[in-house]
């Protein structure tokens, strides 16, 4: 018997080892085995598994190890084409950011415009939810296919002559929007992996909690809510939030901005 790492006690091979066989004087010494190549690993083929295991899975989970293990290859074979996880998740980012696009001629409406930006924008959160997770918005990630869609959304504004300040907070107010939602996508898929409940189980396990705070008399309002909510059922739709709250921005920003009047020029 012997001991292995992580594999707990095996039984060693019995059988007596091999004589080794005596080497003519005149005959050089053999170097060490070439090491097998990793034919057909590409960055392409990395980047796509790692999107694979983080759509799966979560970005918590995904590592260089666990991307070897999915493409078959030894463990530092994808460092040979990447630096790292955190070059890694940027390469998926902007692989992930890059399978949607825009149809060349744009709605003629800026309004039309802005919300088929959101719309595509929310899609690819839907198929990617670690998209959301990247970083702060205080923190953009430069990344060639993230600015297609910071162009497009942008140039919804181009005929309202705003200044460069302004049209930078509208940008960074209507793309959070988008992600401030789309963050919940991995959130709930996270919470149903580690809890192993369904979002109504967790629901029915918060009613005794949920009951002693509505029953206390301190919040009328929520307690009313939450009884209508309750005999009448209801369902949070993430997508029907997004429509919701979408149709409230670009109100809000028609209100604010009234009719588009400039050529595009950012004013001074």
């Amino acid at each position: 018997m012997r001991a292995e790492p992580r594999s707990g006690t095996v039984v060693a091979d019995r059988r007596p080892a091999p004589k080794a066989k005596s080497r003519p004087a005149h005959q050089p010494a053999r170097g060490p085995a070439p090491r097998r190549q990793q034919h057909g690993l590409t960055r392409e083929r990395i980047v796509r598994a790692a999107i694979e295991i983080a759509d799966d899975e979560g970005l918590a989970v995904l590592s260089m190890r666990g991307v070897a293990a999915r493409l078959g290859v030894a463990a530092m074979a994808p460092y040979r084409h990447v630096a790292g996880k955190d070059e890694l998740i940027m390469l998926m980012a902007d692989a992930a950011f890059g399978e949607r696009g825009y149809p060349a001629r744009p709605p003629t409406s800026w309004r039309a415009r802005l919300e088929l930006g959101a719309r595509t924008l929310w899609s690819l959160y839907r198929r990617h939810p670690w998209l959301a997770q990247l970083g702060p918005i205080t923190r953009p990630v430069p990344l060639p296919n993230l600015a297609v869609h910071a162009e497009w959304a942008l140039a919804a504004f181009d005929g309202f002559s705003l200044g460069a300040a302004d049209l930078c907070d509208l940008h960074v107010l209507f793309f959070s929007y988008v992600q401030g939602i789309a963050i919940h996508l991995e959130r709930e898929q996270h919470a149903v992996g580690s809890s192993g409940l369904s979002e109504s189980d967790w629901m029915d396990n918060q009613a005794p909690a949920l009951a002693a705070i509505t029953g206390s008399g301190r919040y009328p309002t929520f307690a009313r809510m939450l009884t209508a909510l309750s005999a009448e059922g209801y369902d949070l739709v993430l997508d029907d939030l997004l429509k919701q709250g979408l149709r409230a921005l670009v109100d809000g920003l028609e209100l604010r901005l009234g009719a588009p009047t400039g050529s595009g020029d950012l004013a001074g």
